[in-house]
């Protein structure tokens, strides 16, 4: 892979379950010329409302427009439930806090496929990835688990957050920590034929305004003190800051950072009003740096080194304040994969200004979008006037976002990892006009490939698309001048 630009394609198994494993990757190859897919160690099937999760996931409700683009056992709404689709080896998890999910009937009748697609897919000549949770206890599939109360993060004032899209754990509780140890040497033993793992969420998702605002939690405390950061002094100063964008801010407020967001090194505004906030953002980092490197070591010893780790993440800023800084992280991965998921961005906004505008009722809305939009360094032209036009974008509206900013992200997030190469993960959801647009941007912004998630919002249009894109530009790293 080390001359050749990556085109992967998540593939999760209830796609090999429903269409059949030849017939997908028939379809990927022969139409968007994938070199590598991804997929995940269970196996599904059909529930209802009361036993099963939403597929597509609903993203704490704003995502109950998506459908998928390619039906899944001829739905494109459904309910599904979950079992790993190996036996794990319970001894690695002894005395653990967490424990794998159990087998059950569907584990021995369908969980054979996931180990036919990776042997059919390495005769098709491309590389498995297993995408797996970094902090989900079991970690096989997003929507089905999450930590208990202990090691869960929490807020300056000692909350949980009311209201989460990402159900991760606090990055430092040993629990976690030993829980993915065991995983990792799990998976390798089971599947050791796998090329790479892709931890999804190493970091703190932001995706609502007091998910930014974690983590202090006793487990973050007890590593604040091993690490030497002031915890009290960083807890008393976000917990200010939380205060203040709850309630003390006035337009005025909104004005300055502005202003002060158009300077050419903004910085930190309000650095000398909440300086140990600053230490704060470096105190996440480092405990995503740890996190990272003892998925290293473990990989290390369970694979032999023959199992890369490539682990994806959100672009900045988003990074910033998630604790993915990808200059120390790129230390640890063979490879990152950043996020440019336009539908989560436009939420994410909405998210946020809600919150912002439902605590400072003084404030103007319009300048809460103007704002936000510049904070995030979503579009080109400014974006949208009124906060109320930022929404999750229903099948088939395109994704509020601008191509320079997506290229901008990528670029910063690769300038950052130095040689470690930084790959393009590419969402599939959206009408086909605006996904084409996007994934031509996607390849443009990288050098080394992009990731498209996932099989079940791409239908053979899209699939074309992905093609088309990938060679209007041979693999050479070559620049396309006019767009860089």
């Amino acid at each position: 892979m080390a001359n050749k630009r990556l085109i992967g394609v998540t593939v999760l198994p209830e796609y090999a379950q429903s269409e059949g494993v030849e017939a997908v990757l028939d379809n990927l190859i022969s139409r968007a010329k994938v070199t590598a897919v991804a997929t995940s160690p269970y196996a599904m099937e059909l529930a209802d409302e009361q036993t099963g999760g939403r597929e597509p996931p609903i993203d704490a409700g704003a995502g109950a427009v998506r459908l998928l683009d390619r039906p899944l056992w001829g739905k494109r709404e459904l309910w599904v439930r979950t079992a790993p689709s190996f036996v794990p080896n319970k001894e690695l998890y002894d005395g653990l806090r967490y424990q794998p999910a159990e087998p059950t009937e569907l584990t021995h009748r369908k969980g054979g496929i996931v180990d036919q697609f990776i042997e059919t897919a390495h005769e098709r000549g491309l590389e498995i990835y297993f995408q797996v949770q970094s902090a989900i206890p079991p970690g096989y599939r997003v929507q089905f688990g999450g930590p208990v109360d202990d090691d869960a993060p929490r807020l300056p004032d000692g909350r949980i957050p009311p209201r989460r899209v990402a159900n991760n754990a606090s990055l430092a509780s040993p629990h976690i920590l030993d829980y993915q140890d065991a995983l990792i040497r799990d998976l390798c033993q089971r599947f050791p034929t796998i090329d790479a793992i892709r931890f999804d969420w190493p970091e703190y998702p932001p995706y609502l305004l007091d998910s930014v605002f974690l983590d202090f939690s006793h487990h973050a405390q007890a590593a604040a003190k091993r690490l030497g950061f002031d915890f009290e002094a960083m807890r008393d100063d976000v917990g200010r800051l939380y205060e203040k964008l709850h309630g003390g801010l006035c337009d005025d407020d909104l004005t300055q950072w502005i202003e002060y967001l158009d300077k050419p090194s903004p910085g930190w505004l309000w650095s000398t009003e909440f300086p140990h906030v600053i230490e704060w953002l470096r105190f996440k980092a480092t405990l995503v740096d740890e996190l990272l490197r003892r998925f290293r070591e473990t990989l290390i010893e369970a694979s032999g080194g023959g199992v890369r780790l490539a682990p994806s993440a959100f672009p900045p800023p988003w990074s910033y304040v998630s604790g993915m800084d990808f200059e120390r992280a790129s230390k640890h991965c063979d490879e990152i994969a950043v996020k440019l998921y336009g539908m989560h961005w436009a939420m994410m906004l909405r998210f946020y200004g809600d919150q912002l505008c439902e605590t400072n009722p003084q404030l103007s809305s319009d300048l809460v979008a103007k704002a936000l939009t510049r904070l995030l360094d979503i579009a080109d032209d400014g974006g949208f006037s009124q906060l109320e036009e930022y929404k999750y974008p229903g099948p088939d509206e395109p994704h509020p976002v601008g191509s320079q900013a997506q290229i901008r992200k990528i670029q910063t997030a690769q300038q950052l990892a130095g040689e470690t190469p930084i790959h393009v993960l590419a969402h599939g959801y959206g009408p086909v006009d605006d996904f084409s647009k996007r994934i031509e941007v996607a390849m443009q912004a990288s050098d080394h490939g992009v990731w498209v998630n996932r099989y079940g919002y791409l239908s053979d249009e899209k699939l074309d698309a992905i093609n088309a894109s990938c060679t209007s530009r041979p693999p050479d790293g070559s620049k396309n001048v006019g767009i860089r």
